[in-house]
């Protein structure tokens, strides 16, 4: 049983030169080692994102939610971050 399955791709052409770029260069064997890869990052960056939302805003919603006085108001954020940028000046 095959482990690939081949489909059509159509990219814009600043794209698919950039593909063929990096073939010529010799830093991936095919345009289709190009896309494997650029396909890797993107689901890596996904399962950061994916971890991100879960283990820490997750957690941040819930502890708010469960304590309401944590919260901040935009403008005393704006306050502590104008504070802490003129203290690294």
């Amino acid at each position: 049983m095959r482990t690939t399955q081949q489909i059509s791709v159509t990219l814009p052409k600043e794209m698919a030169e950039a593909v063929k770029a990096k073939v010529s260069a010799g830093e991936y064997a095919s345009e289709s080692e190009v896309i494997r890869d650029g396909l890797r990052a993107l689901m890596a960056r996904d399962r950061a994102v994916e971890g991100w939302l879960h283990g820490t805003v997750g957690p941040a919603y819930d502890a708010l939610k469960a304590d309401p006085a944590r919260a901040r108001s935009t403008d005393q954020v704006r306050a502590r971050l104008a504070a802490e940028h003129a203290k690294r000046e």
